[in-house]
């Protein structure tokens, strides 16, 4: 496979080949590759878990197992005025 680099890519590259820590282009793209794989799998995950803490608040509501937003910023004010010194 032959790609086209932007300039600043192709220097990140070279940059990274000369720290001594990769040999060559193909390693430093095969770690790239391998952190950006990472970094999905994670957000996946993190999309995941956050829909389901969605479902889990929307289930509260319909229940009727909620704070009014005013006692919740009082106990919140309160709490922070605990907290301070």
């Amino acid at each position: 496979m032959n790609i086209q680099l932007k300039a600043e890519y192709e220097q990140f590259i070279q940059t990274r080949i000369a720290t001594g820590r990769y040999e060559n282009a193909e390693d430093v793209i095969a770690k790239v590759l391998k952190l950006l794989e990472e970094w999905e799998k994670g957000y996946q995950e993190w999309e995941e878990e956050t829909h389901k803490k969605i479902a889990v608040g929307l289930a509260s509501i319909e229940r009727g197992d909620v704070t009014d937003g005013e006692v919740f910023m009082a106990r919140l004010s309160e709490k922070l005025d605990m907290d301070t010194f």
